[in-house]
């Protein structure tokens, strides 16, 4: 194979690790293989790392990918020990917890002495795992992916070592991401964090995102001449024709899967399903990193329906789960609708099951939405078309179908062609 077509890729979260964050490149990986690419994963070793979930099933969507696992040290399993008595179950995901003194306190010591995140640990060893393989190799493709975002500092040291195609992937939004707002940053360590991201975006070869619109405009008044790529996540088209999961017949099937915090809107939901008219029985069936407090919460909101929580599934079960609904739910996370669509809102689609989602109808999950012929975003204020919307499919006793024209764009396989030929030609 020639040299040339080697990629190394920088990703903390890789397969066992579970959850969204470990899709994206895992998938990335495997279509480049399938496409003639030979990708080389540098990532954390799993007994050491930080991870929320283990997915243990994904491990076989990357069979005979190269992959150096490395060391690392994690303040973040002696946090979750301290909050949750677990090595992983109190690891933050999605928003931070500010409502006790220990809360409050850790967001503060996460906010400023952690720059740019808790797991910058991994810095000197994926470092040194990457320079070894480097000097040994001829490879001119590099990728550093992020959340964490310390992930870049690895190769801001390595281009200043090496002639690379460096090109960082933020999956999220770095200085921007809506949770920092809770991280109690004084105006040092907010300086410092946005000299860091500033460096990474000059010195990288180009900048990818899972969403243009404003947060490229916003990333682009920090490095005007930089390049900047949209690459969705996705779905994947042979998992999805793999599985087949029908709607019950005898209730109506409502699905949330992810996770699920505070800063959703999910009362919302809540109510209309409260206020739902007729005598079909009702299920609400919840996977996902989801606490028992916004568990119970569900439970006593709702008394006359049936709420099943599924815990963590592996992916096939969670897409399983997915087909399985006659109603698909979704909920943008306050202050980031202009900052990122799912991949679960794409799998939702590739599902073809109805979908409601709960946020801003202009954003570009909005928009993305409005291709569906049974979706919709609504905002969290608008109870009635929340309801009429959820009343409409619970009165039509069959399965209703979403249907997108050239759905096909969006699978992994025509994202990873995208990627090569916008990011590594």
């Amino acid at each position: 194979m020639s040299v040339s077509k080697k990629v190394l890729i920088l990703s903390y979260y890789w397969p066992p690790s579970g959850g969204s964050g470990v899709q994206r490149w895992m998938y990335f990986a495997k279509y480049l293989k399938e496409l003639g690419w030979e990708p080389i994963v540098i990532t954390v070793d799993e007994k050491q790392a930080a991870y929320p979930q283990l997915d243990q099933s994904l491990l076989k969507e990357v069979e005979g990918i190269r992959v150096i696992k490395t060391a690392t040290r994690e303040p973040l399993r002696l946090y979750s020990r301290l909050i949750s008595g677990k090595a992983a179950k109190g690891i933050p995901q999605g928003e931070v917890n500010t409502k006790s003194f220990f809360g409050k306190l850790a967001a503060y010591i996460r906010g400023n002495y952690f720059i740019p995140d808790a797991r910058k640990g991994w810095v000197p060893f994926a470092v040194k795992a990457a320079q070894k393989l480097l000097e040994q190799e001829n490879i001119e493709h590099f990728i550093t992916t992020g959340p964490p975002h310390s992930t870049h500092i690895a190769g801001l040291q390595l281009i200043d070592l090496f002639q690379l195609n460096w090109w960082v992937d933020f999956r999220d939004p770095w200085t921007d991401v809506f949770y920092n707002k809770q991280m109690r940053q004084s105006r040092r360590s907010q300086a410092k964090d946005a000299q860091l991201e500033k460096a990474v975006l000059e010195k990288a070869s180009g900048v990818i995102t899972t969403i243009g619109g404003e947060l490229h405009q916003s990333l682009k008044a920090k490095v005007p001449h930089q390049k900047f790529v949209t690459l969705a996540n996705g779905f994947d088209e042979a998992l999805m024709n793999n599985i087949v999961s029908l709607p019950p017949k005898d209730v109506f099937h409502v699905v949330y899967t992810g996770l699920l915090t505070q800063q959703q809107a999910y009362p919302s939901i809540l109510k209309a399903l409260l206020q739902l008219k007729g005598d079909r029985p009702i299920r609400f069936s919840l996977a996902g990193n989801i606490s028992d407090s916004i568990l119970k919460e569900i439970r006593s909101a709702l008394p006359h329906v049936k709420v099943v929580y599924h815990g963590y599934l592996d992916h096939a079960a969670a897409i399983a789960l997915m087909k399985s609904g006659h109603l698909l739910l979704n909920f943008i996370f306050a202050g980031s609708t202009t900052q990122m669509i799912s991949g679960k809102l794409l799998e939702y689609f590739a599902t073809q099951v109805p979908v409601l989602s709960i946020g801003d109808p202009l954003s570009a999950a909005g928009e993305f939405i409005t291709q569906g012929s049974c979706a919709k975003m609504i905002e969290r204020e608008d109870q009635v078309a929340i309801h009429g919307f959820i009343q409409a499919l619970y009165e039509v006793n069959k399965s209703q179908k979403n249907e997108m024209d050239k759905l096909d764009q969006w699978s992994r396989k025509s994202i990873t062609q995208h990627l090569i030929k916008t990011v590594l030609s």
